[in-house]
């Protein structure tokens, strides 16, 4: 009755292409970090990478989430791996890192470590990038 869960990539070949837009205005009340999460756990998304595409708006056109967004893509060279390697839940870096019970691999430490690296380095940059002229 149920087969297509014990087979998942049975009909992956049926599934829609799947666009996926994340829009943000104003870096101050939609702080980069957060956007980050959302794109990366979008990107974690278990559904096959070739039928999905996401696409970032921002509205301010803002340096600091454009900085946040690439360090996102650097991480995600690393959390992409990690999510579909031990089936991490849930799939967004901030959710996961402050969850009780992270994923008891060994390799955790390591993700937590460069997730919370980004983090420092946005929220540095955060006052000298929101300064308006």
């Amino acid at each position: 009755m149920f087969s297509f869960l014990l087979c998942p990539n049975r009909y992956e070949k049926d599934l829609p292409r799947v666009d996926v837009f994340v829009c943000t205005a104003d870096p101050v009340i939609e702080p980069p970090i957060m956007v980050m999460n959302t794109v990366l756990s979008v990107m974690a998304y278990d559904y096959p990478p070739e039928k999905l595409a996401i696409y970032l708006s921002d509205d301010a056109g803002s340096d600091l989430t454009f900085y946040a967004l690439l360090e996102a893509s650097r991480f995600a060279k690393q959390w992409l791996p990690y999510c579909k390697k031990f089936n991490v839940q849930p799939r967004s870096p901030a959710a996961y890192f402050v969850s009780e019970s992270p994923t008891g691999d060994g390799g955790g430490q390591s993700q937590t470590m460069d997730f919370m690296a980004i983090k420092v380095k946005v929220n540095l940059f955060a006052p000298i990038y929101l300064i308006k002229p």
